[in-house]
């Protein structure tokens, strides 16, 4: 599945209205702390190649990084990472904890 690059608040709610499951990926280009938890990220996303997934440029898109933070109630860090259920945020991580390992976590099956 495609990566949804947010350019705007309305893709967000509709991405979180479409998808019972969806991870968001908050990333600043600049940054190199970032840069390794985007690298991450995208192997992650290699071996799930199916799970819908959003980014957003912290930098280049500021009021949707933090017009996230308000609406779903989670802290705005970057980098960072939020799993989303049914659209509400039930799992999230920042900085050196976004590995591939935390996400492929994160991102099992829960019984």
């Amino acid at each position: 599945m495609a990566e949804l690059v947010l350019h705007d608040l309305a893709a967000y709610e509709q991405a979180l209205r479409t998808h019972p499951r969806v991870l968001l990926f908050k990333h600043s280009p600049i940054c190199p702390i970032s840069s390794a938890a985007h690298a991450a990220y995208a192997m992650w996303r290699l071996d799930l190649d199916d799970v819908p997934t959003m980014m957003v440029n912290v930098i280049g898109e500021r009021a949707v990084a933090r017009g996230i933070a308000e609406r779903c109630g989670v802290r705005h860090e970057s980098p960072q990472a939020i799993l989303f259920e049914q659209g509400k945020p039930v799992w999230h991580a920042s900085h050196d904890a976004i590995t591939v390992e935390a996400l492929h976590a994160a991102w099992a099956p829960r019984c």
